[in-house]
């Protein structure tokens, strides 16, 4: 099914439009509200600020194309470390399909243990595992989420597997949402073969064929609240090129649905005079902290062949750690590795036999982000508490301890000045004193800041969604998560996003008629 978008960049005069429901942000929240509720008969207009880039095209380019051109900030987004926190990459998707483009396509359902302690701790009774199993297998079904067999897993994984099972604990599959996935290993980068169902693929054409407005290169300023209701957005086309003119857009809608992810979803509140000091808005913030130990093999692994991502293990959830296979462009392993000169060349030439496993951690969300007075892009700063920092170390001593039971010969850590690692000064490396500023962090998966919450003294938006204090203003993204998962969220991003379009669907009339 093709997709038919509206270039914001060429427009040649500001425009005005009218709708029942604009939603801001075509990623994965933003994507599936949109396509709920126009297949439901509403009109919908949707406002993404990246360009369209299609997935053909996308999955021809070079890596550093597709970071210079889906990816916001070309990738080099980040959360600020504050005291003792690692400072973590942020990456984000910046085009028609938002970040669901560039993730691996992982997709879990969220730990009952995580739905109980919202129930317990929060008192948020309505997102429970009966209550979103039918809006999970809705998406599940419309992304075909799949099982990684296990003939699909790279060498780099089959080894870190082979060290796992000496020492007791399984790997498990990954499921993800692809359809005739072939392992080329590019997921984050464009599938050359349309494999992964990004919303891109699998919601936003439904959503236009039955109806809805998707605009590009639109960037939202403001959501506008007359008389404390919601009653449309305004904002600009994002230039063509330096010097390029931008156009006015004012959109009217009887629903403002924001759905810009956990970094800017907050934002964009905060600029439209929504939040403020006793506001939950920008707080909480949760990143799954992640990183990734490399290994050094006698045997040539070539852990570019297979699926990007493959096995998982959550044997060690407890300690609020989750293992996950994973391996990065081999040019990005040669480029990072220790050394200089001649001693970073004779390394950077092993890169065949060099195995990979990463660790995402379950933090407990002290972070928060703040609109900038200067620049478009927000402001994140990341805390990390002790028992963060005690799962960081862990899990990397953990990869570390599992490659070499499967026989590497020297690792290298995620720590910035740390030297490769032979068995013996592994062994000897003092883990629990490892500063976290120096650690190399990345995530995928900003949640929290929007939270849902019981009320507003302790959330954002209630269980539906809804933005308290202003009638018809939604929020459907990661940023209404109320805790970090401990696993991928993308799935349940999206069946929360289906949960509060079920609930709008029956909340607002199908009226072509703006009152």
């Amino acid at each position: 099914m093709s997709l038919t978008v509206n270039e914001g960049r060429a427009l040649d005069r500001a425009i005005e439009l009218e709708t029942d429901v604009v939603v801001i942000g075509s990623g994965a929240g933003g994507a599936t509200v949109a396509t709920e509720l126009a297949l439901a008969g509403f009109r919908v207009v949707v406002l993404e600020e990246g360009k369209h880039v299609p997935a053909k095209q996308l999955g021809e380019m070079r890596h550093s194309q597709s970071l210079r051109t889906v990816w916001r900030e070309g990738g080099l987004t980040a959360a600020f470390g504050l005291g003792d926190a690692p400072t973590v990459n942020v990456t984000m998707g910046r085009c028609v399909g938002g970040s669901s483009v560039v993730t691996g396509g992982v997709c879990f359902r969220v730990p009952e243990s995580i739905l109980a302690g919202w129930s317990r701790d929060q008192g948020i009774r309505e997102l429970t595992a009966e209550s979103l199993d039918p809006a999970y297998s809705h998406v599940e079904k419309a992304i075909h989420v799949e099982e990684v067999p296990v003939s699909m897993r790279s060498r780099s994984t089959t080894l870190f597997g082979e060290g796992a099972a000496k020492l007791g604990y399984p790997l498990v599959p990954l499921r993800r949402n692809t359809k005739g996935c072939d392992g080329c290993g590019r997921c984050n980068f464009g599938c050359p073969h349309q494999a992964k169902l990004s919303v891109d693929l699998s919601y936003l054409p439904r959503a236009v064929a039955a109806g809805a407005e998707l605009w590009s290169d639109v960037l939202v300023d403001r959501v506008v609240v007359e008389n404390g209701r919601a009653t449309g957005v305004v904002g600009r086309t994002v230039p063509s090129g330096p010097g390029a003119p931008t156009r006015r857009v004012k959109v009217r809608a009887k629903t403002v649905v924001v759905a810009c992810g956990g970094i800017h979803s907050p934002a964009l509140l905060s600029a439209s005079g929504l939040g403020g000091l006793r506001s939950h808005v920008g707080r909480h913030l949760t990143l799954h902290p992640g990183f990734r130990v490399y290994a050094r093999f006698d045997e040539s692994v070539r852990g570019w062949a297979g699926a990007l991502q493959s096995a998982y293990s959550d044997h060690f959830m407890h300690e609020h750690i989750t293992l996950m296979s994973l391996f990065v462009p081999a040019s990005v392993i040669a480029a990072t590795m220790p050394g200089v000169g001649p001693e970073h060349m004779a390394r950077a030439s092993q890169v065949a036999n060099i195995a990979m496993f990463g660790a995402l951690i379950h933090d407990e969300g002290g972070g928060y982000v703040v609109r900038s007075p200067f620049d478009r892009e927000p402001t994140a700063i990341y805390r990390a508490t002790k028992k963060d920092g005690r799962a960081m170390r862990r899990g990397i001593q953990i990869i570390g301890e599992t490659f070499f039971a499967a026989g590497a010969r020297e690792v290298y850590l995620p720590v910035l000045g740390s030297p490769a690692l032979d068995a013996d000064a592994f062994r000897r490396y003092d883990f629990e004193n490892i500063p976290l500023g120096r650690l190399e962090c990345a995530s995928q998966h900003p949640l929290g800041t929007c939270r849902i919450g019981r009320s507003a003294k302790t959330g954002v938006v209630a269980p539906d969604g809804g933005f308290y204090g202003v009638d018809g203003l939604y929020v459907a993204d990661g940023s209404v998560l109320p805790s970090s998962l401990g696993v991928n969220p993308q799935l349940t991003v999206m069946a929360v996003a289906t949960f509060i379009a079920w609930q709008l669907r029956e909340k607002r009339p199908r009226s072509s008629t703006f009152a």
